[in-house]
């Protein structure tokens, strides 16, 4: 693993530098006129903080509220109320922010302007439901570990929700609602990214009653009757910018490995499905290309899921890079698969990697891999071969990044 650690650390760092938020947010200001009216700023999502404080830092902001994932937090902003809450289950400190958000915007006029800052991780740190907190947690629960994609979790939640699904856009008219977004949904689908607040939704009761019956969840009578509801179809008081995607974080990637000599190819920017199949698929394409003469790095981007059987720890990533340990056995190939957010799944890592070694230093210390997959505790693994990557919450979130480092 040492031929690899210091170029996948040079990889990571450069790659994420390059879809912070502050370019988004700067040029999303760009000849635009705030001089009028009040100027209200929302802020939800993994990467509030930093878009807040460049956006403070160029315009005058009224009024503003930031809310993040615990531990997202720095300095305070002027003018802005910061609030911490759940990810990826909600909490008590989700609806108290989010009803402090509906209370500042409840008397809105014609002129002023919503400045929406979007983020991934909105979907669970921007919430007023309309059942119960109690419930709509186990609904998340099971959405999360029954292996539904992010498009199906976030059908059913915008129809469980005062704000999701386009609800938010219309609470703020006659106001004008801008929005800027950092992408975490592949193809960019605004009424996707943190469930849509602020977008027209495109999905349907029928939709969110058909993922119920695929997955057979358990809902109460009165979710039921909440989710007949039909969300707002049209959202005319709405401008988007979309910022950084996963796209941009590929392509940083690309450039930085260039830079490092390898011969460099992104397989794929759009990478959905089970982790595991993720982390086998990268192997086997980096086993094709042994036989090159020159150093190669593969690229992958996506957002893959996690189908929870056992009761360990771990995150998507981790378990991305685990998987591939046994196929890069004893072979001159490291994968390494990271969330750019810095938090894989409910654990302090970004990520995690593997080599041609990983999987005979676990079978040293009595580790068998599949096991470990079984019972979805592949951080533990990790860690006791310290190959986890701890970035940190990094200011930003468009999915995540998986790499592959190979030579002959």
């Amino acid at each position: 693993m040492d031929t690899y650690k210091e170029d996948i650390y040079k990889i990571i760092e450069y790659s994420l530098k390059e879809v912070l938020p502050d370019k988004a947010v700067v040029k999303a200001l760009e000849g635009r006129d705030f001089s009028h009216g009040r100027i209200i700023a929302v802020a939800i999502g993994k990467a509030a903080y930093r878009m807040a404080y460049v956006l403070s830092r160029h315009i005058r902001v009224d009024k503003g509220i930031v809310i993040t994932k615990y531990g997202h937090l720095k300095e305070a902003l002027e003018n802005f109320e910061l609030y911490e809450a759940g990810h990826p289950l909600l909490d008590d400190n989700t609806i108290k922010a989010t009803k402090r958000v509906l209370e500042i915007t409840s008397d809105l006029k014609e002129d002023d302007q919503i400045i929406f800052l979007v983020s991934g991780g909105g979907s669970a740190l921007f919430e007023d439901p309309l059942i119960s907190l109690e419930e709509l947690i186990g609904i998340n629960d099971q959405l999360l570990k029954c292996g539904a994609d992010i498009k199906e979790i976030n059908t059913v939640r915008k129809h469980l929700s005062k704000v999701k699904g386009g609800r938010f856009a219309k609470h703020c008219a006659p106001a004008k609602v801008y929005q800027i977004v950092l992408s975490d949904v592949l193809g960019n689908r605004i009424d996707a990214i943190a469930s849509g607040p602020s977008a027209a939704d495109t999905s349907t009761s029928r939709d969110a009653f058909d993922i119920i019956r695929k997955y057979d969840l358990h809902l109460s009578d009165e979710a039921l009757k909440m989710i007949e509801k039909e969300t707002p179809k049209e959202t005319d008081n709405v401008e988007t910018f979309i910022g950084a995607s996963v796209i941009d974080l590929c392509e940083a990637a690309k450039t930085c490995a260039q830079s490092l000599g390898y011969e460099t190819l992104i397989l794929d920017t759009q990478k959905e499905g089970f982790a595991r199949d993720a982390g086998k698929e990268l192997a086997e394409e980096a086993i094709k290309r042994l036989n090159n003469k020159e150093k190669t790095c593969l690229i992958m981007g996506g957002e893959t899921v996690v189908k929870i059987k056992g009761k360990g720890l771990g995150g998507r990533n981790q378990e991305c890079a685990l998987s591939a340990a046994e196929y890069i056995k004893n072979k001159n190939i490291a994968i390494v698969s990271i969330g750019s957010d810095g938090t894989d799944g409910p654990t302090d890592a970004a990520g995690g990697y593997v080599d041609g070694d990983t999987y005979d230093k676990l079978k040293e210390l009595g580790i068998d891999i599949d096991a470990v997959l079984e019972d979805n505790d592949s951080y533990h693994a990790l860690k006791r071969i310290d190959q986890l990557i701890f970035t940190g919450p990094t200011g930003t979130n468009v999915n995540d990044l998986m790499i592959a480092l190979l030579s002959k």
